[in-house]
């Protein structure tokens, strides 16, 4: 059975749903999978690039970050490609959970609210989020919203998409007191795994790129 406290958010964030962050507006592939884990300044350096200045951008900006990060994003955006492929066939990176998870990584737990039909074929109530990579054979009428709880210190944070028929899912904030750390929790996430090894050194050869005609 689910919690009171979970039917209340569900049914906020259903009445709220047209607040949902918006798909990456950009015909660029490469833009729309990294854009989440830039930094601000890399926007606006990429964005005023030539052609041939954003192709030596994209190779600077793995070359300019640990391997483990690479590794790991990589690895991010496989998992979406082959998870949302049902939400947005040509760009399975580019929708709201897909946001998320590029940033974030897999949530510690989900929630979710759905019908007992398709729910008796993935388990009820708290999910591994693991357990459910296969939605091949998803009921998309049985979906009602998904809860994406991830632990930050001594806080938890949650992000609550919301089914939109026919298969879209659009994220809002959760109200919870713990949430107020969502800025300080995806910036760490941003900065510190994905950022730059050597920021002022990086930098600098950015400049250089706005350069190339």
């Amino acid at each position: 059975m689910k919690s009171a406290k979970f039917w209340a958010l569900a049914l906020v964030c259903i009445m709220l749903v047209g607040c949902g962050i918006s798909l990456v507006p950009s015909k660029d592939e490469w833009y729309g999978k990294h854009y989440y884990i830039m930094q601000g300044y890399e926007w606006k350096i990429y964005k005023s690039l030539s052609a041939a200045g954003q192709l030596e951008f994209q190779k600077l900006f793995w070359e300019a970050r640990s391997p483990e990060s690479k590794k790991e994003f990589d690895q991010r955006v496989e998992f979406c490609m082959q998870t949302f492929k049902r939400e947005n066939s040509k760009q399975p990176f580019n929708v709201d959970r897909a946001h998320i998870y590029l940033l974030n990584g897999r949530p510690d737990q989900i929630e979710y609210s759905q019908n007992d039909a398709w729910a008796n074929k993935i388990g009820s109530g708290v999910a591994n989020f693991m357990s459910v990579n296969d939605r091949t054979n998803e009921d998309v009428s049985a979906n009602t919203a998904e809860v994406w709880t991830y632990r930050y210190d001594k806080f938890l944070i949650q992000y609550v998409f919301v089914f939109q028929s026919p298969s879209t899912w659009k994220m809002n904030q959760a109200v919870f007191s713990g949430n107020r750390y969502v800025g300080a929790f995806e910036l760490q996430n941003k900065e510190d795994f994905f950022g730059p090894v050597n920021e002022d050194e990086y930098k600098a050869k950015l400049e250089e790129l706005k350069k190339i005609k």
